[in-house]
């Protein structure tokens, strides 16, 4: 599929803002304003990236706990997400969520859910719901490795085909689920097997190559609205950082130095910048201009969250079902 330049500027430009903004929040986490965990993508940005750019507005993207890069990526609030990390009533969920979840009904990010694989079976309602109501919008979820040990994983994908419905499962492969590598959780298969039981067509991507996903994307996005049903797409990935935190865990011994210094060299960012400079389309001027623009925003961002009230104590019986 072509590419126009300016597109292939747009996701990189797009990747580097969630890289810095992903670096700050690593960077400020231990001041102590943050009042959650956070579960980092620094690594991974080209599959969020890569596939979010093929959506609309009204297309709703759910996702789990590392969620950030997905919320960003489909044009979720800056300082909005880093209010609701402060716990501030002005945060994307009122201050009552914290990272992992974040929510903008205007730019289609509907949830993400920290239970693992709880959004899966939302996204089949969410595409259930579109076909209802005669709409070609569609609906995305994105997952790690880890939850395709679920039994909702195959429950969604055989009720998706069977329904055929406007729903892409995007499998985000980083190869851990926490300290448990992929061999030890499951048997020797593609991940994109999955599909094969369920009749649903499936892609597997260099995670790391964010015009790869994007193309991907684009054509699995594209049968959605032809009414063409449920697409899979599994791409191989990194997470650089813990699971959860702002930190370095070599040393808990579950991963050598090695694999993270090779996974580094893969960086998705650093990809696209040597692509884009090798065709000459990205100067050194220009990326310092993003950079900069990029820089102000967070610190804009941090600064704005942080000046935001928290939410009034008579408000704590708020949006509370029994």
């Amino acid at each position: 599929m072509f590419r126009a330049v300016n597109d292939e500027i747009a996701l990189f430009r797009d990747m580097l803002r969630i890289r810095m903004i992903e670096e700050a929040v690593a960077a400020r986490y231990n001041q102590g304003h943050m009042r959650c965990p956070v579960h980092l993508s620094i690594g991974q940005e080209a599959m969020a990236v890569g596939v979010c750019a093929a959506l609309r507005p009204d297309d709703q993207v759910l996702s789990n706990h590392r969620c950030h890069a997905h919320y960003l990526a489909k044009g979720g609030d800056l300082t909005g997400m880093l209010a609701e990390m402060f716990g501030r009533a002005t945060g994307c969920c009122g201050g009552r969520g914290g990272s992992m979840h974040l929510h903008d009904q205007a730019a289609g990010m509907l949830v993400s859910s920290p239970i693992v694989g709880g959004a899966i079976p939302l996204a089949n309602g969410v595409g259930m719901a579109m076909r209802m109501q005669g709409r070609d919008s569609v609906a995305v979820v994105f997952f790690g490795d880890g939850a395709c040990e679920e039994g909702v994983v195959h429950e969604s994908l055989n009720f998706a085909s069977h329904r055929q419905l406007p729903v892409l499962f995007v499998v985000e492969n980083n190869f851990y689920s926490v300290c448990a590598t992929l061999d030890e959780r499951q048997p020797d298969r593609p991940l994109e097997d999955l599909a094969k039981g369920h009749a649903v067509p499936s892609f597997t991507v260099d995670g790391n190559d964010v015009f790869a996903v994007h193309e991907v994307a684009n054509e699995a996005v594209a049968r959605a609205r032809r009414g063409e049903g449920p697409s899979l797409i599994v791409g191989d990935t990194y997470r650089w950082m813990a699971h959860s935190g702002p930190i370095d865990d070599i040393e808990r011994g579950y991963r050598t130095s090695d694999e993270v210094a090779e996974w580094r060299r893969r960086c998705p960012v650093e990809r696209a910048r040597a692509h884009l400079a090798a065709s000459g389309t990205l100067s050194d001027a220009a990326e310092r201009d993003f950079a900069a623009a990029f820089t102000a925003e967070i610190d804009t961002a941090f600064a704005t969250a942080l000046a935001a009230p928290f939410p009034a104590r008579s408000s704590a019986g708020e949006h509370v079902y029994a």
